[in-house]
């Protein structure tokens, strides 16, 4: 063979820019991998772990866990104390063992809100709370899709004011709380169900600046004329709910009156030490609710103990609480196939709560829940009568709950606690509802209605929106 038949050989499967002239002074090795495969170590696989090792893992965390909330209550009392230091030093740890444990759920998931609480508590200068990844409606509206909360609340309300409506011809119903208005179709819905035809309905939807009690009052008149439900909505804008006056709700003498609060009245409450003599923003709403004489006054609220000076009292019962809400609401979550934006938005509104708890004082602090035992003594001093649900009731909330959410129940339940019906997860009351009226009657409530009118004519005449409003089906007013 000649040196030019040569080259080309020697060049082996050289690339195209590589000509046989280049490749004469060097010798070049190209090797197929496909041919030395063999020769290679396969890739090792993660080793399984054996049952004992995640025995193990499972018990560390665990004590991990254990410790991690002995640490943030430590951390609460010594800022109680005045101790900033320590609970700075408290917090360090705290967040060392947060990173040995899983913090996407169990105790990591809930702790980890209340370590950036904490932390905003000893820092408010840098506060660890992120901008709202959404409006409130929003965030409202995916906590009501995440879990039964809002679900149970709006069904038990509305059984209370249908028992209280039944045959009633003239119906009016103050929601204190409109939101996005989804508790109001379903009673719509039963209304224009009822023998002998619906009732005339009016629904006073309460909100403040930003939200959008015109766009839900379009669509609440539009759903009850399709159901030929006579229907008219007023819509009042108030910044806190002790700026209510009598005016402003448009009540007629002889309907049926109903006043409607979910998760609301906490926020008119103060602390359990302040000064008597000043009256608190809940008993303002108090008496205007029981002037009016409603038939029924509904009120869904946490069923938690969140309403204390001390610090270390707050925390420790919140940390319970809400361990206990993250659990159902993941658990729902895997029932339902959720997830994503929906279970975190939903989060951050447990997440907001959790910051006010930790974080405010005094006026500062909205999230004021409190036990129902401690709602049913206020309500009472305030001239209210409870109306209990019984039994029965609270098996017809569980069966109405399978049905409106879907869920086996398995973990959820519904309680009947000294006349009142309790969301429970795995038996701890999450939300408890009740039922009231007021004494006196409704002729006592219509002389109410007439003072009121007389009372808050300067007012009426110098409101920039009026109180006029008209009767026709699907009217709208505001106040």
């Amino acid at each position: 063979m000649d040196s030019a038949a040569a080259a080309p050989a020697a060049t082996g499967n050289l690339p195209p820019s590589f000509s046989a002239a280049a490749a004469k002074e060097h010798v070049y090795y190209y090797l197929d991998p496909a041919l030395c495969a063999s020769a290679v170590p396969p890739a090792r696989l993660p080793a399984v772990p054996t049952a004992a090792e995640v025995a193990r893992r499972r018990h560390e965390e665990e004590d991990a866990g254990i410790r991690l909330v002995h640490l943030l209550v430590t951390c609460a009392g010594a800022i109680q104390a005045g101790d900033y230091s320590g609970a700075d030093d408290n917090l360090t740890q705290a967040r060392s063992f947060l990173a040995a444990i899983t913090s996407s759920t169990g105790i990591g998931r809930v702790a980890r809100h209340f370590v950036d609480a904490l932390a905003q508590r000893l820092v408010p200068a840098h506060p660890q709370a992120a901008p709202p990844p959404a409006t409130a409606a929003e965030l409202h509206s995916h906590f009501y899709d995440a879990g039964p909360y809002l679900k149970f609340a709006y069904s038990t309300a509305n059984q209370a004011i249908l028992d209280a409506f039944e045959g009633c011809d003239h119906v009016h119903v103050v929601d204190l709380a409109l939101m996005q208005g989804r508790q109001w179709p379903a009673l719509i819905e039963a209304l224009s169900q009822r023998h002998g035809g619906p009732p005339y309905l009016r629904i006073t939807g309460i909100g403040g600046a930003g939200d959008e009690l015109g766009e839900v009052g379009i669509r609440l008149e539009q759903l009850a004329r399709s159901l030929d439900v006579p229907f008219t909505f007023r819509e009042v804008r108030v910044e806190q709910l002790d700026g209510l006056r009598h005016w402003m709700l448009g009540v007629v003498p002889g309907e049926a009156l109903a006043f409607n609060s979910v998760l609301q009245l906490h926020r008119l409450l103060v602390d359990p030490d302040a000064d008597p003599a000043v009256p608190a923003p809940i008993d303002t709403l108090l008496h205007l609710v029981t002037s009016l004489q409603p038939r029924v006054f509904t009120v869904v609220e946490h069923e938690a103990d969140h309403n204390r000076p001390a610090l270390v009292e707050r925390l420790t019962n919140a940390l319970f609480h809400y361990a206990a809400m993250f659990d159902s609401m993941e658990a729902a979550s895997h029932r339902t196939g959720g997830g994503g934006a929906t279970s975190a938005l939903a989060e951050a509104c447990l997440r907001a709560e959790i910051l006010d708890v930790v974080c405010g004082e005094g006026s500062a602090r909205a999230e004021r829940h409190e036990p129902v035992g401690r709602w049913r003594e206020r309500l009472a001093r305030a001239g209210l009568t409870q109306l209990p649900f019984r039994a029965d009731e609270a098996r017809r909330a569980t069966a109405q709950l399978i049905r409106a959410t879907l869920f086996s129940a398995t973990g959820y339940g519904v309680l009947e606690l000294a006349g009142s019906l309790a969301l429970a997860w795995h038996d701890r009351p999450l939300y408890a509802a009740t039922a009231w009226r007021a004494t006196g009657g409704d002729a006592a409530g219509a002389a109410a209605v007439a003072t009121g009118e007389r009372d808050d004519k300067g007012r009426r005449r110098n409101s920039r929106n009026g109180s006029g409003e008209s009767n026709g089906r699907g009217n709208r007013a505001t106040a």
